[in-house]
Parts: C-alpha cells; structure tokens; sequence
C-alpha cells in the first residue's frame, strides 16, 4: 500500500511537470515545479525510511570500517554530503562540485574532463574525517543521493566498460574481462584470453552470482556494486533523493536548496538508450540467472522503489 502511494506521487510529478513547462527537462524552473519536485523529494525519503524500519541494517554505522564511507563527497562551503554512485551522473556531479570549489576556471561543466573529475584525491570525503566530525556533518549538511533502476545501471556498466572502446573499458576489459572469460567460457580464443574485450552479458552475469575465488577482488567493484552497499541509505538519512529518470530536476532542486545559482547542471541532448536495450540483454538470461541477480539488488530495488517486472519483462514469481 504504501509503495503504491509513492508510484501515485511519481506519475502526478511528471504529469504536473509536463503541465506547468510541457517539457520535464526545462531548464526555466518555475516555483511550482520546485515544489513538486520537493514533495517528491519527502515522498522518496519517507519511502526509504519506512523500507529500513522493515529491513534494519544488520550492524550501525560506527561498525563500517572507514573504507565504506570513501563515496561520501563533502562540500563544505555550501554544507553538502554527496555520495556518488558509478553509472548515475556521478561525472556531471563532480564537475558540477568542481566550479562549486573553485576547481575551475569557467563554469561550462562539461569543458571539464572526466578523468579529472574522478582524479584521486580531488574532493574530500567521509572516510578522512574524525567521528565527531563525521557525526556534526551528517546531522547539520545537506545529504545528496542519486539513484537508478538497478539493472538499467548494471546494463550501462557492462555497456561501457566491457562492450566499449575507451580507455577505460579497455583498462577493465584487460583487467577484469580476460579473467572472466578464462573462468567461465569453454574453449576460448587465444584473442578473448589476450583482450578479454568480449565477454558476453551472459558470462557478466555469471561473474556476478557465482563469486568465484578467482575474481573476489574485482566482483565488488563500485561500478557495479549495490547502491546500498556504496551509500548505505538506512544508515544515512538523505534528504536529497534524486532518480537518474529526473534527473535534471532533482539536480535543479538540490542546486537550488545549497543556494548555488552560478552554474547549470547540464542538459544532454541523448542518453547512451541503456533502459531501451534492457529486454534485449536481459532475454540472453535464464529465469534462474535472473533471479540471482535480483537477489544481489534486491535491497536496492526495495528501497529505491523500483519495478523490475515492469522493466525487465520477466516475472520472478
């Protein structure tokens, strides 16, 4: 019932947002549309708070070795704890936190290259701060989480660093892709063992739910890692919760609540159309395979509020 209840408030934000500007994506935020974007904003986190009161996390947040709390970027200017996560806009977001900083000379947010934005050591987070510290932070900043269909952003991560041709996906096609192909494909060439820039979604997937000894080092990469497991939402409580699917708007509005008007989030003119391909690659899968998957992103899926019968086209009984 209450599930239902956040799906109604959902689809009355869209239809409003098409109502007031005729187009989700303007730039020209009137503040009616803010307001929607707001309640749907209290409407996500109440939806979070009562999915952790049923599923309580098994340990607090004291118990997290340091480590798991490195996705957690501070601003402290503009007092804003943002936890990024690979494969939603996370990019765009640390460029954005870059002209915020002063980190660049103009405010054209994409003129920022991507590989600086991730550079190491670019931002300060959660993880080199001391417990008192960590603890005013949480209960005084801003708290920032953005989010994505599940296997919309697993797909994307196979997409782009095991299907593609940049730099980085040829670094992970030698790094993780030749390994995946030794452990789970029969006879392979001498070339998918040199590359490893084949592997098939189906031998990703395996990869995934197998947790072979041999590759317990890489299954846990953050580019595919749960949401939950990079930002730990029942443990945090965000009161910034925006989805990849509005993702202009709940940038808007989060811009807007830390008070930073001097730059724009960017508009882009097309998306790399992962959520159309969805059923595709998702029909190379057995029912099994897929189950197992889910179960890896079920928490996610709970509490972000997600449909994946409806997504994905399978119904997992």
């Amino acid at each position: 019932m209450w599930k239902m209840g956040v799906l109604k408030v959902e689809l009355v934000f869209i239809l409003n947002l098409f109502l007031v500007s005729g187009d989700v994506y303007n730039n020209d935020v009137s503040e009616h549309s803010l307001e929607l974007t707001q309640s749907l904003n209290l409407a996500r986190q109440e939806l979070i708070q009562e999915t952790c009161r049923r599923f309580p996390p098994r340990f607090g947040l004291d118990d997290l070795p340091r480590s798991q709390l490195e996705h957690i970027l501070i601003d402290e200017e503009r007092k804003l704890l943002y936890c990024y996560v690979p494969k939603v806009a996370c990019t765009n977001w640390k460029r954005v936190l870059m002209i915020l900083a002063g980190k660049w000379n103009n405010t054209d947010v994409l003129s920022i290259p991507g590989n600086l934005a991730h550079a190491p050591g670019m931002f300060r987070n959660l993880s080199a701060v001391s417990r008192p510290e960590r603890d005013f932070m949480l209960e005084n900043y801003h708290k920032m989480i953005i989010v994505r269909n599940p296997f919309e952003r697993l797909l994307s991560a196979y997409r782009n660093k095991l299907e593609g041709e940049t730099p980085s996906a040829k670094y992970f096609q030698d790094r993780v892709g030749r390994r995946i192909i030794k452990v789970y494909r029969e006879n392979p060439s001498n070339e998918s063992l040199e590359y490893g820039n084949d592997v098939t979604f189906k031998e990703f997937a395996l990869f995934l739910t197998n947790k072979s000894e041999e590759l317990a080092d890489v299954v846990n990469n953050e580019h595919w890692a749960p949401i939950t497991n990079l930002c730990h939402p029942c443990l945090i409580k965000y009161t910034l919760v925006g989805k990849y699917e509005t993702l202009l708007d709940d940038s808007l509005l989060a811009l807007n609540t830390i008070n930073a008007h001097n730059v724009e989030f960017p508009r882009l003119a097309h998306t790399g159309g992962t959520a159309e391909k969805l059923h595709t690659y998702f029909s190379q899968l057995d029912l099994p395979l897929i189950r197992r998957l889910y179960k890896l992103y079920k928490h996610d899926y709970r509490i972000f509020n997600y449909d994946l019968d409806n997504i994905v086209g399978f119904d997992l009984g």
